[in-house]
């Protein structure tokens, strides 16, 4: 009751409020005292009820990508941000996808085996039961297919693990493999599988990784069951997102499309996830080799390479139909910049009911936006638009976000001032990825938002955490002297992408997480349930992200001075450079180190005599690069990056002046793009941050020049060193030209 009445009875009682007297950048003098009244205000505005509601609600029933229930989330959604008094829509853009309609693996025989590949319904576990209305366990834009092969096991699939099987004589050309979940994105597997020639895949989560030897498994404990399976995209993300049909373009209604057959980011192999009770059968077929310890998992077998000694059959069709994306796109027109957006977002669908992944997130997002509303009826407004979406088709491959930011993509590179994500959120600690321009401001924001549980500030408290696990005494002293945390590198899985990594707006990925680990991901078990006994039993970091993400929102909204920190780029862009160029160092060194052991022949044979051991094969010589280019491209970064600090304490700018100077801070990044995007996959345009080309989800750094180097390019790693340079010189010329308008 009395939170009510302090909103009810406005800026009056703020006095009342608890809030720190702390600087805001971009809020000179008296005005960071007041914004942060708001942000109290704010803050007590929130209620975990609240998002516990909006969880609940969205997460009743499944609601997958083209499905009907995600169209009902949609208008859930829509309606909900019209109940706040801002004005929504659904915006309808399209997208190809594909859904199973005949899924068959068996062992033909002598042993007989047919997997289940279905998740039972538990009666803990209330919403478990709607079989009718949940997708099927599958893997989305996988091929069909029907094969007959033997069967061999890759570990977690990545290129190294098909460099170990070479070196014991194992082939899978004409095989189907079996991969491990995990170290890399689940696109990742049947890729390398399909270029060494493989026929099909299987992938499966090993208990080692998420199941019974990390706890109990659920529904007595958060851990994945026998049954559990993560269903998910195979879709070559690293070549591009969204639509397969319309790369680089939105799919409105009268969009022109691909011929499925000219598409070059899906597989030509069928691949299908399975639990590991279905998996267990089909490794103990394998013969062969015993694998080394790393590859081992947890399941009661000697875990063997193969081949099998038993051939599998592998049967999958699918439907392939355009389906229509949902997008909801809530606006508060902003009082004297309208044509500068904040934008943010969160995805709305889901592999089944995905309480977890991605209505935690979701249902903060809409708590955040009922508290901006109730702040505008005492008085707040935002002077910038805030626009709040809710993305569907994100699961497939960042289907909606792709699209309407391709849609939009010359308004948005005109007007986004900065694009704020979230996904799926928990207890825990507070992760923050994004453009390092925003690093300090990120500091400032951490260093205002109360954890729930150690009722310190979350960016002590990540602090704590990053000293505690600290690898070496030296490591642990420089933590301990730096006040500061460090933000972390974007690369692909959620809906910041497009905007960023394509158009070149700056971005943060924000939410809560470390203390909620479980195997329901993309599993029927993702319900509320679920995500009430063991990720968040409180909603408390449901909170935690509204505050956390309503802050960001909102200053931006209304900062004087757009607080972009260029010289927080400047060096981490400065330590980059510094790891490529000893990326080349150490893989010389380390090639000349392993061509000397194979010509003296000192590389250690199979013990086993039966075990046939290839040697390994010796490698190119590494030559020295040329990296000057980009060192003197980061020393001018430097220059610019200062002299902008400088004349940025300048004050007495008119109004026009300064409205120019912040449309010369968000435009900035821009100027790091490639014109040509980056080698084979120019829709990534970001020289700086991308994600790997064989590690998916995770981020690959001046990924042109890291990438050549790792898969020892050495021509093409130098023409990169040269495109890399060129853009950050453009950054710097750019921020000189700031620098010299505001003097």
């Amino acid at each position: 009751m009395r939170k009510k009445l302090l909103l009810a009875m406005g800026l009056g009682l703020f006095s009342g409020l608890a809030f720190s007297q702390s600087p805001i950048s971009g809020y000179p003098g008296a005005n960071a005292a007041q914004q942060q009244k708001w942000e109290a205000a704010f803050d007590q505005s929130l209620q975990a009820s609240n998002v516990d509601k909006l969880l609940k609600d969205m997460s009743a029933k499944p609601h997958a990508m083209g499905s009907p229930g995600t169209k009902a989330v949609a208008e859930y959604i829509n309606n909900y941000f019209l109940s706040l008094g801002i004005d929504s829509k659904v915006e309808v853009l399209y997208s190809l996808f594909s859904t199973p309609k005949e899924r068959v693996l068996e062992l033909t025989g002598p042993v007989k085996f047919k997997a289940v590949l279905s998740e039972p319904a538990l009666k803990e576990d209330a919403t478990s039961n709607q079989t009718a209305e949940q997708l099927p366990t599958y893997n989305c834009w996988s091929a069909d297919g029907d094969v007959t092969a033997e069967l061999v096991f890759v570990n977690y699939g990545l290129p190294e693990d098909y460099e170990f099987l070479r070196e014991k004589g194992i082939d899978v050309k004409g095989k189907i493999v079996i991969a491990k979940y995990g170290r890399s994105w689940r696109g990742i597997k049947p890729k390398v599988a399909q270029e060494h020639g493989a026929i099909g895949c299987l992938i499966y989560s090993d208990p080692m990784d998420d199941g019974y030897f990390q706890g109990d498994v659920y529904p007595q404990g958060a851990f994945k069951n026998e049954w559990g399976v993560q269903r998910g995209s195979v879709m070559d993300m690293p070549i591009y997102p969204g639509d397969p049909l319309t790369p680089g373009y939105g799919h409105s209604k009268d969009a022109k499309t691909l011929d499925k057959s000219e598409v070059i980011n899906l597989l030509k192999i069928p691949v299908l996830p399975i639990s590991y009770h279905d998996a267990l059968p089909l490794l103990k077929q394998l013969t062969g080799p015993v694998v080394p310890d790393a590859w081992r998992g947890a399941l009661p077998i000697t875990y063997h390479v193969g081949p099998s000694a038993t051939k599998v059959h592998l049967k999958l069709a699918f439907n392939w139909e355009v389906k229509p994306v949902y997008n909801v796109i809530a606006t508060i027109k902003g009082t004297e910049f309208p044509d500068e957006w904040i934008i943010r977002g969160n995805h709305h669908d889901a592999w089944v009911n995905g309480a977890s992944d991605p209505l935690s997130g979701m249902a903060a997002l809409m708590e955040e936006a009922r508290g901006i509303s109730l702040l505008m009826k005492q008085g707040w407004k935002p002077k910038r638009t805030i626009i709040f979406c809710g993305w569907e088709g994100e699961e497939p491959g960042l289907l909606g976000s792709t699209e309407w930011a391709e849609y939009h993509q010359k308004e948005l590179a005109e007007k986004a001032v900065l694009y704020i994500n979230s996904d799926g959120n928990g207890r825990g600690f507070l992760g923050a990825a994004g453009s390092h321009a925003l690093e300090p401001f990120m500091n400032e924001v951490a260093r205002d938002v109360i954890d729930p549980q150690t009722n310190v500030s979350v960016l002590e408290r990540n602090r704590a955490r990053a000293i505690t696990n600290a690898s070496s005494v030296a490591v642990k002293k420089n933590l301990l002297a730096k006040k500061t945390i460090s933000i972390g590198a974007l690369g692909a899985g959620s809906d910041y992408s497009p905007f960023f990594q394509h158009i070149g707006i700056p971005s943060l990925n924000l939410g809560f997480g470390g203390e909620n680990e479980g195997g329901e991901y993309h599993s029927i078990y993702d319900s509320y349930d679920n995500y009430r006994r063991f990720k968040d039993p409180e909603f408390a970091y449901g909170v935690a992200l509204a505050k956390t993400a309503g802050r960001v929102t909102m200053r931006f909204a209304n900062a004087e001075v757009l607080p972009f920190d260029y010289a927080s780029l400047q060096k981490t862009i400065s330590g980059y450079v510094t790891e490529v160029v000893a990326l080349a160092d150490n893989l010389r060194e380390a090639t000349q180190v392993e061509n000397q052991i194979i010509k003296e022949k000192k590389y250690t044979l199979a013990a086993d005599p039966r075990e046939v051991y290839n040697a390994p094969l010796p490698k190119d010589e590494v030559p020295y690069l040329e990296f000057a280019s980009l060192h003197n491209a980061v020393a001018a970064l430097s220059q610019a990056t200062t002299a902008l600090s400088a004349v940025l304490q300048k004050t007495g700018l008119t109004a026009t002046q300064q409205t120019e100077l912040n449309k010369h801070l968000y435009l900035a990044e821009q100027s790091l793009l490639l014109e040509q995007g980056l080698p084979r996959r120019p829709w990534y345009k970001h020289s700086i941050y991308a994600p790997g080309f064989y590690t998916g989800y995770g981020v690959k750094t001046l990924p042109g020049i890291r990438e050549a180097i790792e898969q020892r390019s050495w021509k093409e790693a130098q023409e990169q060193i040269v495109l890399a340079a060129k853009a950050i010189e453009n950054l710097a010329a750019y921020l000189t030209k700031t620098a010299a308008f505001i003097k």
